[in-house]
């Protein structure tokens, strides 16, 4: 946990400065004296007696008492200077920069274990080690550059490493985008991510902190309390996105269910992401161009009005809203007919509203007042101008700026001359301004960002459920795959249909059972895990002889324990699945079922437990949506119930976390009920 002498400490050592600015030592140094910080600063170094300026102690020995000591010596000699420090000089705060740890081998992470058990003892904080250390308006503890001047409204940045850190500050400095605290946590040996964000939320004060949070994350901790935090201060009001590197899997696993291998990291973090409400971005760019994004008026709506004397640069955006999500729409009728009079001929205002190169400033002026206050449709614009080098551009970004201040509406500068209007660009970035130079990537970033809802306030309630019932029947069966009988008792006990079944291995009285059932039937063999890949499944059996021939040849499928006999049902298949993920509890799946999961692989996921409103919107976006609301004729399903039923396992796999894996597929499912076929439930205790 953060406390006050990392975050402003009334008094600094930096271990191991010197006078070669070149080494991590003699920059970090002199980034801290540049910054003008104002409580004592003191230099350990042996071998000098001045270092830039200050008196150097050649030992820790000759320190007064000190709240925050950098580390930047090998790092052997950390644990012993850690300890002294603690001991003698009531060190509370420590950042290590030094590297040689954990990410070494298993003597440095030996070393590292041995700090962070001195460091905990003490009650102190310790930020790395093998970190580029903390920047924030107190100090500027960091070996690095570039140093970007710090603004109370700027991006706090929480780096677990050091060197993407630098990255995206060097990025965003040209775009406009400003900067508040950067903490590089590097090992987080004690300190990680997830902390930092933790004492950010404590101690939140919108009118005084960063309300924009970027994260680069390479691990996941503790998944539940960067929920916890992350959505706790997005309803305080902050805006959080994230890069969550590593999630790729590097080769196919194994699996018991199709949920199972469906349930990558990377789906995983995403239904983490959109639980805590926080804006997934898969690289730095657009990383920093959400937090631009964040720096303009939110966006409420789908409709936006592209702006451009740039035919091309509008087709390419175009193309990026409308491929996710987002509408272009057709601007039409007497105010398009008026808007048109104040152009050049030639210009086109269907949207995108193309004013030619020609046009002017005063034109660019009127046609955002028309879509602020005639074209009500528009929810957003998107200003793209540029310039040939053929005349000054000032004049057009100096409207732009005021319009970005007048209008309700958000609007979204792509400025993407950088080198013909280099001077313009940096004369609308001193107004305090951000520029987007790429459409493309701002089209697909806005997207992220509209489609990213506020945090999930669902309260589960358990009352449609039978939670006593369910935990018998967890607690009475040991690992592995619950008996047939079993899942019925848990389905029934969840709220969740299922259509009649008998089993057996005796196939006389399987067929006394079955009497009870009226033809066709469908027969499964009972055993291998997946029945069709071996032949296990069989539809539409219409007489007792064929019956009886299946249930033989089904019998005599290797691993075989017993055949299930169903009623034959028609309908839409449908999926529901779930995995519990170490941490981040149970991912719940849904989609289309049988060959759709299988081949497709259509599915939504969330993060258990949901209110059947989110499973709705995971149900809404599966590609295969439109077969559910019913096509060329054929009825669909009761998307309500289907959002229910989803809602209903996340719930059910909530009480009962030995599920490991859960799949329900098919459910075969129309405009009246929706019941389950076929469900395999593998428990892990």
């Amino acid at each position: 946990m953060l406390n006050s002498q990392i975050i402003n400490p009334q008094s600094l050592v930096v271990i191991g400065g010197s006078n070669d600015i070149k080494k991590p030592g003699g920059k970090l140094l002199k980034n801290i004296i540049d910054g003008r910080y104002p409580h004592p600063l003191y230099v350990v170094n042996p071998k000098e007696s001045v270092v830039q300026g200050l008196p150097c102690l050649t030992s820790i020995d000759h320190l007064p008492e000190v709240e925050l000591a950098i580390l930047v010596i090998p790092a052997q000699y950390c644990l012993k200077a850690v300890q002294d420090l603690i001991k003698f000089k009531n060190t509370k705060a420590f950042i290590i920069i030094s590297a040689g740890f954990g990410e070494a081998d298993l003597i440095g992470k030996k070393l590292e274990s041995d700090i962070v058990n001195e460091v905990d003892k003490a009650g102190a904080c310790l930020i790395g080690p093998n970190c580029i250390g903390v920047l924030n308006a107190n100090y500027h503890g960091v070996f690095t550059t570039p140093i970007p001047e710090l603004h109370d409204n700027g991006c706090d940045l929480i780096s677990a490493s050091g060197a993407t850190a630098v990255f995206i500050m060097e990025a965003g400095i040209p775009l406009g985008i400003k900067f508040s605290n950067v903490f590089s946590v590097g090992n987080a040996a004690q300190t990680s991510v997830e902390d930092v964000l933790e004492y950010m939320d404590l101690h939140f004060q919108p009118e005084r902190d960063s309300t924009t949070k970027l994260l680069y994350l390479e691990s996941i901790s503790n998944p539940q309390k960067l929920l916890k935090h992350a959505s706790s201060l997005i309803r305080k009001g902050a805006k959080i996105a994230a890069i969550k590197a590593g999630s790729s899997d590097a080769g196919t696993r194994a699996a018991a269910s199709h949920t199972g291998a469906m349930a990558s990291s990377d789906v995983t973090v995403r239904a983490l992401f959109r639980k805590a409400g926080i804006v997934y971005c898969s690289s730095r760019e657009e990383l920093l161009t959400v937090a631009s994004i964040f720096y303009y008026k939110p966006l409420t709506g789908k409709n936006i009005a592209i702006i451009t004397h740039a035919g091309g640069s509008a087709v390419m955006l175009t193309d990026a809203l409308s491929s996710r999500g987002l509408e272009v729409p057709v601007l039409e009728g007497p105010h398009t007919d008026q808007l048109l009079k104040h152009l050049y001929p030639g210009s086109s205002v269907r949207n995108p509203i193309d004013f030619l190169a020609t046009g002017t400033a005063e034109q660019l002026g009127t046609i955002i007042d028309f879509c602020e206050n005639k074209f009500d449709m528009i929810d957003a614009m998107v200003v793209v101008f540029g310039s040939p080098g053929l005349f000054d551009v000032e004049n057009v970004y100096n409207v732009l700026s005021v319009k970005l201040e007048e209008c309700s509406k958000p609007i979204y500068p792509v400025l993407p001359s950088v080198v013909n209007a280099q001077k313009e660009i940096q004369t609308f970035l001193s107004k305090g301004n951000v520029n987007f130079p790429d459409e493309v990537v701002l089209g697909r970033a806005l997207s992220e960002v509209y489609k990213t809802r506020k945090p999930s306030d669902f309260e589960p309630d358990y009352a449609d459920i039978d939670v006593q019932v369910i935990r018998e029947v967890i607690d009475r069966n040991s690992d592995g795959f619950l008996p047939s009988k079993e899942v019925g008792i848990l389905l029934d006990a969840a709220g969740i249909g299922r259509v009649p079944e008998i089993s057996g291995s005796n196939y006389e009285v399987l067929k006394t059972q079955a009497a009870k059932l009226a033809f066709p039937l469908v027969m499964k063999v009972m055993g291998p895990v997946h029945k069709t890949d071996v032949g296990g499944v069989v539809l539409n059996v219409s007489t007792e002889a064929g019956f009886e021939h299946h249930f033989n040849k089904l019998m005599q499928i290797q691993g075989a324990t017993g055949v299930l006999v169903q009623p034959m049902m028609k309908g839409i298949e449908l999926f529901i699945g779930a995995k519990h993920d170490e941490g981040f509890g149970h991912l719940v799946l849904c989609g289309l079922g049988g060959i759709f999961i299988e081949v497709m692989k259509d599915v939504s996921s969330g993060l258990a437990p949901m209110a059947p409103d989110e499973c709705k919107r995971m149900i809404k976006g599966l590609n295969g949506y439109k077969i559910l609301e019913g096509v060329r004729g054929k009825e669909g399903v009761d998307v309500e119930l289907f959002a229910k039923l989803v809602s209903k396992v996340s719930l059910l796999v909530s009480v009962a976390p030995e599920i490991s894996e859960m799949d329900i597929n098919p459910l075969l499912g129309n405009l009246t009920s929706i019941t389950a076929v076929d469900t395999r439930i593998l428990l892990k205790h």
